[in-house]
């Protein structure tokens, strides 16, 4: 697959999880939204990492700047 995510994005998605594993940690979220989160945040740290949103192949989107 190629990338369709730029610097800025992958940035704010790991700023978020750093966020929600904070909350997580603290306790100020628990129970079951807890763990929503946390999956959620799992799956923006993956996504993250290899550059890939499949989100953005559904639409169309690509925040990529530079050509694969």
């Amino acid at each position: 697959m190629k990338k369709n995510m730029g610097n800025t994005d992958r940035i704010i998605r790991f700023i978020v999880v750093i966020a929600i594993a904070l909350l997580y940690y603290f306790g100020i979220i628990r129970g079951t939204l807890a763990y929503v989160l946390l999956a959620f945040g799992g799956i923006l740290l993956v996504t993250g990492f290899v550059s890939i949103c499949p989100l953005y192949s559904i639409v169309g989107l690509n925040t990529c700047k530079v050509k694969n």
